[in-house]
């Protein structure tokens, strides 16, 4: 950290620097929340944003005139004790110095891009200002991608930059000589290596003096890499508009921050949770993002943070809030968490309750896809309904329709769809770049599908039921995976299940769950164990939808931001029948 350190110093020298660029007068003019931050209507398409000079800078300028309190903008620590506090007016300078970098010294121009493979560390932040201030396209990923994936995503992208660690530079060397697009690499790393340019050299000696272009808000901004369930990742391109969304009332009354709010999201960088999450949704409202380096998820330690820090809000997968609850921690009542949400997965009402109980707090739901950003939630204040996603999040109207795109009635389970036509809301991704066919398939009608099954309520509550590959089929029944993991939460003996489909000779197909156990019933006989659980699950949910196979396993496995590999789980199932 004593880049940083220096960097800092170095920033001493140059604050008198008119090294950022007044917010324009349209936007000064804005109508301000109670919070303090400038933001539209809901439906208003401005022709021009640019969040960098837009809100980054905005705020830049509060701070200037003391209309924002001493709160850092960025708040950064890791387990060894090491601390980075930067301000709205350091962040300017930084991320002004990162464009000149690009564009100056690795010769990037708008359109161009970049790979951005970091951990939580953050250089990542300056990264992805930087490239917002100069129109090179960022495309985030997690530092769990191999080789393999390194090259898959460089030659689809045809990535003229990458920025990573030491860690993976080795996997991208392997890879480079196939990638005749890529002319530059940045390492982030106390060592240097052959053929690689020091990015924190660089930022310490580059320019602080940047204009940020004038970019339109249908201009593309960040690509995101699809999670790859069903096939080769797919490239969901998105526009400015995916962050000017975060500045309309709608978006803004869903965790409704303050610029005192402190915000801790948990996701993976490589995700589009972290960029919504950890930049741009909290520095709209000129919240504090709170990091931690965290490179595993370690229960004791997330607990030991939300008592350590004045966090107020903290957002991560629904696995971390459960693997908290199964730890026998003694407290749970963090003396300023305000609020929390869960999104990459559904979250069981059994783990809503049992969250209330021992942490006071309400457990909202988020929904949303590397296509979408944020769709449904139920906003902060709200009523919860357990087991809900919530409603949906304007500009978007979301409607449960059948395969042709017409609009199913409430409480009938269909596609979750977002209307596109006449007009495709500000937000959503533009396409799945180089890639018509499947661009062309998601379309439904006038709405985008997105693949999910769901029903919505008469009230607008929408109810998630899984990916449309995840429905089980038995003997004419469609079952959702989470209808059978809710069932199951309710008994003492699961500490967590997933739920797939598994080959029947009969049935075609039936009901399992992997399921692993709560300490105390490991030592219970397992085929004993199994029939007391699908007796449990007859009892409390409709009987057809009990599992008919039972497998009890150590772990489930998981995605970097904590989603179940059903998908794996299903495979290795159906593998098993046709090796048999």
């Amino acid at each position: 950290m004593q880049w940083l350190m220096r960097l800092r110093v170095l920033w001493g020298t140059h604050k008198s620097c008119h090294a950022f660029h007044l917010a324009p007068r349209t936007l000064r003019f804005q109508s301000v929340s109670a919070t303090g931050a400038p933001r539209w209507n809901d439906h208003d398409r401005p022709e021009k944003f640019n969040f960098a000079s837009d809100v980054l800078d905005y705020w830049t300028q509060m701070e200037k005139e003391g209309k924002r309190g001493p709160n850092p903008a960025l708040w950064w620590v890791n387990s060894q004790g090491d601390e980075v506090k930067w301000s709205f007016r350091e962040l300017t300078d930084f991320t002004c110095r990162a464009a000149n970098v690009f564009t100056q010294t690795c010769g990037l121009q708008q359109g161009d891009r970049l790979a951005l493979i970091l951990p939580r560390v953050p250089e990542w932040w300056l990264v992805a200002m930087g490239c917002i201030r100069t129109g090179i396209i960022f495309m985030p990923g997690t530092t769990q991608l191999k080789a393999k994936d390194i090259l898959y995503r460089l030659k689809q992208s045809n990535a003229q930059s990458i920025v990573t660690t030491d860690a993976l530079a080795p996997e991208v060397d392997s890879v480079a000589s196939e990638c005749p697009a890529l002319k530059t690499k940045l390492l982030v790393s106390d060592h240097g290596r052959e053929g690689w340019l020091d990015f924190r050299s660089l930022i310490q000696s580059a320019s602080p003096d940047h204009t940020c272009i004038k970019s339109k808000t249908t201009d593309p901004m960040v690509i995101f890499f699809t999670s790859g369930t069903t096939g080769f990742p797919k490239m969901a391109k998105h526009s400015h508009g995916l962050s000017l969304r975060h500045s309309f009332p709608s978006s803004r009354k869903v965790l409704q921050l303050k610029t005192s709010d402190v915000l801790w999201c948990l996701s993976d960088p490589g995700w589009i949770m972290a960029t919504v999450e950890t930049m741009i949704e909290p520095w709209t409202a000129g919240s504090t993002v709170f990091i931690h380096h965290l490179p595993q998820f370690d229960p004791k330690v997330i607990v030991e943070t939300l008592f350590k820090y004045p966090i107020t809000q903290c957002i991560t997968a629904p696995s971390v809030f459960r693997m908290i609850l199964q730890e026998n921690f003694g407290s749970l009542r963090f003396p300023t968490l305000e609020h929390c949400a869960a999104g990459g997965e559904a979250v069981l009402p059994e783990e809503q309750e049992k969250w209330r109980q021992r942490t006071g707090l309400l457990l909202h739901q988020l929904y949303g896809q590397s296509e979408t950003g944020l769709t449904c939630s139920t906003p902060r204040g709200s009523q919860v309904k357990p087991g809900s996603m919530g409603k949906a999040i304007p500009p978007f109207d979301v409607q449960v329709i059948d395969d042709e795109g017409n609009i199913l009635p409430p409480n009938t389970e269909g596609n979750l769809g977002i209307r596109i036509k006449p007009t495709k809301p500000i937000g959503l991704f533009m396409l799945y770049e180089n890639d018509q066919v499947k661009t062309a398939k998601v379309e439904c009608g006038d709405f985008y599908n997105t693949g999910d099954k769901a029903t919505i309520d008469e009230e607008g509550y929408i109810w998630f039921l899984g990916r449309d590959d995840d429905i089980i089929n038995a003997s004419g029944y469609r079952i959702g995976p989470a209808e059978v993991e809710s069932a199951l939460a309710k008994h003492p003996a699961v500490a967590e299940s997933a739920v797939v489909s598994s080959p029947d000779p009969i049935r075609g197909q039936v009901v399992k769950a992997f399921i692993v156990l709560t300490p105390q019933f490991l030592s219970h006989d397992p085929d004993q164990l199994a029939k007391e659980l699908q007796e449990h699950v007859k009892a409390v949910t409709a009987p057809y939808k009990y599992p008919r196979k039972v497998e009890f396993v150590p772990e489930l496995p998981k995605t970097v931001t904590g989603k179940i590999k059903r998908s794996e789980l299903r495979e290795k199932e159906f593998g098993q029948m046709q090796r048999q």
